[in-house]
């Protein structure tokens, strides 16, 4: 990656400045200003005024940032950029896991990560996150331009993008919502494409990792040619992937038993932690094929038929247990969740392009892709089960405890169980996105200055078909698992007794043998599983202008102004059945709308030779909220000519999307933990329903930024630059939501009577909690980038070397409620703010035709588990919701090594071949463990570190073969 050719200073702007601008006079400056320009140039594009036949052709230029069209504009924002060398140097299977590299993303989400996501039916999606900030706070954009969401809570999947036509990816780390509107708070990815490609070329990659699986392979064609003496350009491609699913976490660094649970022997007077981690632990309250958890029989579990074991409990703390048997509770369960997904693709994209005029150009453009992912969530433990005295497996094949029963009185067995011989909870997806653009681009003079002009509409859709798998029917399993024998000694669901009618079948809840597959049917509602269809919407009509006004003694001013119409919208369908009394899924329609109207106006004044100052200000109308403005002032100075200062000031929006707005409420099955003592019927691990609801009452989330950094290129030192920026951003009434062990903790650890009514108990047993996003937070997040290149001949070849970094200073997330929270330098996975202290990729090239040698080093610093927490081994202080104490509270970093060989070769007809072979995560370094828990009935299932920070595959190995004619 390398530093887009910016200098940039800084101007400054009072406090008081940034609160006075006015909503009012942005709408009124802006749209009029948007118009007046639109109107003065329709005649002169009539007009079509020619280009001397002499004069040298200008490349138009527009950096990402900025909307002013130049040759060779400086923009005042930093702009890091990802080439084609690069890419092609790593032969991604999917761009976003390339991109996802650099330093300055934190918080993004890969289809492995968000396997998790039945209910939200995020799984299979790859998205990208700056700074920290959350995926929502980054915008994304193809070619300067917006591209549907794939979910309703408004991620772009990158799956979406034409891979092979990414001519570079260029990063704005920094506020651009006056450039671009909402969404752009943490910054833009604009993924650029190579639209004027003209040739054929043909391309296969695979990969494989050093343990046999993760495979994966892709073949992908574009052709482009022109016709009509060049006016008329036709422009293809077309990819295939696919990527073979992996079931279970078969890894051996994840079978340490390595989690964090509450300290069983902490009081708040003797001295212990209260958090412990380490290894050796396991569930309390389960085993695979059943644990009786209370009475005088606690502790037999179910083996196979006939055999029943005595478990050895160590060291309880609900719902973990530290020693005795652990590896027993967690065989079934540990480690079920998919380490890589099913994920196959077929993208297609077509551009065609005609030239009126030399400096008319019409054109469109569809793109189509259509994506099926498959994961498994979790081996889903059970607790609470009731196995009645007279349930007739009992009877049949664990005759010796229906005895012990007998003796001791017993009606019925309380049981855990993480259910052997079931199938595994999953879903299946499948998504269809279309995206279509037409518009007009061209250039006129006026009034001897030249302008560009461009105008478009586009029209996106995707079409999801969200299933859930392996999801049982609560009523049916209640009524399935209290087995009876009838008269005539056949075993039946109780209720059949009563009503033979029912269609219900009896199922085995006891022993590793498993339930017979009539049983399994019945449950899983004879294969007809949680359906939902949604269709999420996008329109965008834009038109805009750009060009140079007027002289000034320092150079023309240049400008860009347009207006901008948006409108997204979903709606689907769920069949009523599935709204209710499932598992998981539990899905209801997601319907709703917004219209946005906008006008911006951007300003590119020099002020003497060497210093710019840029700056730009939108008005934007939500049909949900109203009229918010949004702005931006930046300078460059090039102080001396080895030296330049680059510098911003900005404020940013992020309005609530479609999910915040309009979720129709969507319920999923978790567990949480009520402390021991709290005023609440129930105590201990608890499972329950978790119900989300949408708020249309959100406003936009508002953040004022600013950047300031330098560029120095010595002259002394050719071929090398080094680059420092600084930035900090601010966000308050930002959108979210508090999670359900958070909302107990509120309740009943920091008496926060407010949070209660969320919490819903039923007879005295848990039953639902329920979560609804509030403009209710404030976040602020700072640090420092520092890129550094350098490119020589050394010997018969070219070495070039890149390296990022990115410093986390501090990302405080502050609800309002409880006390702020640092997540810079955090490294467990329950957030999407955390990010390491640092991050850094160091890449070196050594070019010796036809060999091309590539080494990436790349990783992240130590860090902790909190900040505010306090790690202690005795003579602990009162441990506190914010300042928890625990036994260690250090995660280590870690650095990967990949590296690859570029090969080129002639083809026939004159072509040219490229052969690259590629190795990552060289050296097969195992993830660091991470302590994940207390909470949550889905912990064990997954990896016992952070995976979105921490390699779990693997050493892997990618071949590409490209040729191009």
């Amino acid at each position: 990656m390398r530093n887009a050719n910016t200098a940039l200073g800084q101007t400054s702007q009072s406090r008081g400045m940034m609160e006075s601008f006015s909503v009012r006079s942005a709408r009124a400056l802006l749209l009029a200003g948007a118009a007046v320009p639109l109107f003065l140039a329709a005649p002169a594009m009539a007009q079509g005024a020619p280009t001397p036949a002499d004069e040298e052709p200008v490349n138009d230029i527009v950096v990402t940032g900025s909307r002013i069209v130049g040759d060779g504009y400086s923009a005042p924002t930093p702009v890091a950029v990802l080439g084609e060398a690069d890419i092609a140097a790593q032969a991604p299977a999917n761009i976003s896991d390339f991109v996802n590299q650099m330093p300055a993303i934190a918080g993004s989400g890969t289809s492995g990560t968000n396997s998790g996501g039945l209910s939200n039916a995020g799984a299979g999606i790859n998205s990208i996150g700056l700074r920290g900030l959350g995926v929502g706070r980054t915008l994304v954009l193809v070619d300067g331009q917006r591209s549907v969401a794939s979910t309703v809570g408004g991620t772009v999947d990158i799956n979406t993008i034409p891979q092979d036509l990414v001519k570079r990816v260029e990063v704005i780390t920094g506020g651009a919502s006056a450039a671009y509107g909402s969404d752009a708070v943490g910054g833009v990815v604009n993924f650029i494409l190579d639209t004027g490609y003209k040739g054929f070329k043909i391309g296969a990659d695979t990969g494989i990792s050093t343990y046999g699986d993760a495979f994966n392979y892709r073949f992908t064609g574009t052709a482009g040619f022109s016709l009509l003496d060049d006016r008329l350009h036709l422009l293809t491609n077309v990819s295939y992937f696919k990527q073979n699913r992996e079931e279970g976490i078969d890894r051996d660094w994840n079978n340490k038993g390595y989690f964090q649970i509450n300290n069983p022997a902490y009081t708040a007077t003797n001295g212990e932690p209260q958090r412990l981690v380490g290894s050796g632990i396991g569930p309390a309250g389960y085993t695979a094929g059943g644990l009786i958890t209370s009475g005088p029989l606690r502790g037999t579990y179910f083996l196979g038929e006939g055999q029943t074991g005595q478990l050895n409990y160590g060291t309880v703390s609900s719902p973990w247990m530290i020693g005795g048997d652990w590896q027993t509770t967690l065989a079934g369960h540990v480690g079920t969740n998919t380490l890589v997904p099913l994920d196959e693709r077929l993208s297609a994209f077509q551009r065609v392009g005609f030239e009126i005029t030399p400096d008319i150009e019409i054109f469109g453009q569809f793109s189509y892709n259509r994506s099926v992912s498959a994961s498994s969530y979790q081996q889903t433990p059970s607790t609470g089960v009731t196995i009645a005295a007279d349930n007739a497996y009992l009877l049949s094949q664990y005759p010796t405890v229906a005895a012990q029963m007998a003796a001791q009185g017993l009606s019925s067995i309380t049981v855990g169980t993480s259910n052997a011989g079931f199938p595994i909870p999953g879903s299946n997806i499948k998504r269809q996105v279309y995206r279509g653009v037409i518009g007009a681009k061209g250039k006129f003079d006026l009034f001897d200055k030249p302008m560009n002009w461009d105008v478009y509409y586009q029209k996106g859709v995707t079409k999801a078909r969200e299933e859930l798998t392996n999801t049982w029917v609560n009523s049916r399993m209640a009524l399935a698992q209290d087995a009876v024998f009838d008269g005539s000694g056949n075993i039946v669901c109780r209720s059949t007794l009563t009503n033979p009618g029912n269609g219900c079948v009896p199922i085995d809840r006891l022993g590793t043998n498993g339930p017979s597959q009539a049983a399994l049917d019945y449950i899983y509602n004879d294969g007809n599983q949680p359906l939902r269809h949604q269709t999420i919407k996008q329109d965008v009509a834009a038109a805009t202008i750009s060009g140079k006004a007027f002289a000034l003694p320092a150079g023309d001013l240049a400008f860009a102004t347009g207006v901008e119409w948006r409108r997204e919208q979903i709606n689907g369908s769920v069949d009523s059945q599935y709204n209710s009394g499932w598992l998981y899924g539990n899905f209801r329609v997601n319907q709703g709308k917004y219209d946005v109207y906008e006008g911006f106006l951007e300003l590119d004044v020099p002020i003497f030779d060497g210093m710019n100052v840029n700056a730009a200000a939108r008005g934007t109308h939500y049909s949900t909220s109203g009229w918010v403005g949004t702005w931006k002032v930046g300078a460059n100075w090039q102080a001396m000519n080895a030296l330049r200062f680059r510098g911003t000031l900005s404020h940013d929006i992020r309005a609530p999307n479609l999910d915040e707005l309009f979720a129709a409420g969507t319920a999923r099955t978790n567990t949480v933990i009520i402390p021991d003592g709290a005023d609440a019927p129930q105590t201990g691990s608890l499972q329950f329903v978790q119900n989300a609801f949408g708020n249309s009452s959100l406003k936009p989330e508002v953040a004022d930024g600013w950047t300031l950094g330098a560029v120095f290129e010595p002259s002394f030192l050719p071929g090398f630059s080094l680059s420092f920026d600084y930035y900090q951003i601010k966000i308050k009434d930002a959108i979210g939501s508090i999670t359900a062990q958070q909302t107990v903790d509120l309740c009943y650890e920091q008496g926060i009577s407010s949070y209660c009514p969320n919490i819903n108990f039923v007879n005295g047993q848990l039953s639902t909690i329920d979560l609804t996003p509030i403009n209710f937070a404030r976040q602020q997040t700072k640090g420092f980038d520092i890129e550094v290149s350098y490119t020589a001949q050394v010997g018969p070849g070219t070495l070039r070397l890149h390296g990022q970094a990115t410093h986390y200073i501090e990302n405080v997330v502050d609800d309002g409620i409880s006390f702020p929270i640092d997540y810079a330098g955090v490294l467990t996975n329950n957030t999407t703010y955390a990010s390491p202290d640092w991050v850094y990729r160091v890449s070196a090239f050594y070019d010796i035709d036809p060999v091309s040698l590539n080494l990436v080093a790349r990783g992240f610093t130590n860090g902790v588990y909190g900040n505010d927490w306090i790690e202690c081994d005795g003579d602990c202080p009162a441990s506190t919701a914010q300042y928890r104490t625990i036994n260690d509270n250090s995660i280590k970093g870690a650095v990967y090594f990949d590296a690859s060989v570029d090969f080129k070769f002639p083809a026939m007809g004159g072509g040219m071949g490229h052969l690259t072979f590629v190795v990552n995560n060289l050296l097969n370094k195992d993830p660091v463990l991470v302590g994940n828990g207390p909470d949550g009935n889905n912990v064990p299932a997954y990896a016992q570190t952070n995976r979105s920070r921490y390699d779990v595959i693997g050493r892997t190995f990618r071949v590409s073969a490209k040729v191009e004619f």
